[in-house]
């Protein structure tokens, strides 16, 4: 049988990358290059499972071309036709469970591999009741880090009166934080009834979440030409001031027109060093999603887009039942806003995989 040509051709473009690669980062030159360098090292590294498993299909292949001429030679001495017997049996399934392994690496996004993210989490439709289910999704969220042992910091966050939050911004790292919180991103609907509600009537209120994998510095060049930096007095809820210093921080990226605001910190630096954190991301979020829509064009992707428009879950709280419309399925609310995540979020990489597999 063999792996098919198909699958075997994408697999040694890959090695052949990174034999090239590998030849690359030996050169002096590239190596007096830190940004040129550091992008090599990452791709190589990238690629290294891949020339792992391109040798193994090599190895694989000989076993059968040697085997296969032996028992093709009329003469053939029956010892070695035994042996050439024995590399043959079983054979097949091997380059079947290698051939399922190399589609599972070819569909791996470089991306998927990140293990930092920075989310920002605000509040849509439904008034006050929408910055309570920002508070609740944060709430969620930092249950769920916790539980995994990632890191969390908070970037920015903006309270209101009522007890609720209206936007949210944090940074998030651990193993899998990219490949698992990616599928986050888009619309989340609450239905419940909220506590200012006389008559108990069910509103529904909503929030939008994005999930932008953090850029190092190599991955977004930021010139200083190219940005507006205001500062400010930080301010609370309500606009009440907290403190007396222009602390606050607001950068404008004037070629795109993004604009990221840090004010979490009373030290300016280390608001504006958050802000610059932000708007790489932003930039470097905007280019992968400009590239992942152009891909999307020909294959009509779904899963892991992270469209912002998309809605994505729905948090029925009568109902006692959180729905995922890309799964088409139904969770326990409890579990669900009690941060126990993986259950969900493990289909939809799923999901996401066999869809990639599906492509090739």
């Amino acid at each position: 049988m063999g792996v098919s040509p198909t699958i075997a051709s994408k697999l040694a473009q890959r090695a052949a990358r990174y034999a090239e690669l590998t030849s690359l980062l030996a050169d002096p030159e590239v190596a007096g290059a830190p940004k040129r360098y550091s992008e090599a090292l990452r791709e190589r590294g990238m690629l290294e499972r891949s020339a792992e498993l391109f040798e193994e299909l090599q190895r694989l292949r000989s076993v059968r071309e040697d085997a296969e001429a032996i028992l093709d030679e009329p003469d053939a001495d029956d010892e070695l036709a035994d042996i050439a017997r024995e590399d043959l049996d079983g054979l097949d399934e091997k380059e079947e469970a290698l051939e399922h392994r190399i589609k599972g690496e070819l569909v791996k996004d470089d991306d998927l591999l990140r293990t930092k993210v920075i989310v920002e989490v605000r509040a849509g439709t439904g008034g006050d009741e929408a910055t309570l289910f920002v508070g609740d999704l944060y709430t969620m969220y930092s249950k769920y880090i916790e539980a995994r042992h990632w890191r969390k910091e908070v970037i920015d966050i903006s309270p209101t009166e009522v007890g609720g939050i209206k936007d949210v911004t944090f940074a998030v790292e651990g193993e899998g934080a990219w490949n698992l919180l990616r599928f986050e991103s888009g619309g989340h609907r609450v239905q419940r009834v909220p506590s200012t509600e006389s008559q108990g009537r069910i509103h529904t209120s909503a929030a939008t979440v994005a999930v932008l994998p953090e850029a190092e510095e190599v991955d977004v060049d930021l010139r200083d030409e190219d940005l507006r930096i205001d500062t400010m007095r930080a301010g609370g809820p309500g606009g009440q001031s907290v403190n007396t210093t222009s602390s606050a921080v607001r950068i404008t990226h004037l070629p795109t027109g993004t604009v990221v605001q840090c004010q979490d910190e009373k030290s300016q630096h280390k608001n504006k060093a958050k802000a610059m954190r932000v708007l790489r991301s932003r930039l470097f979020e905007a280019e992968r999603q400009r590239v992942h829509d152009a891909r999307a064009a020909e294959r009509k992707e779904q899963v892991g887009s992270g469209d912002r428009s998309q809605r994505v879950r729905t948090y029925n709280f009568p109902q006692n039942r959180v729905s995922d419309h890309r799964l088409g399925a139904n969770f326990s609310l409890e579990s669900i806003v009690g941060g126990r995540l993986d259950p969900l979020l493990e289909q939809l990489v799923e999901q996401d995989r066999e869809e990639r597999i599906a492509r090739l």
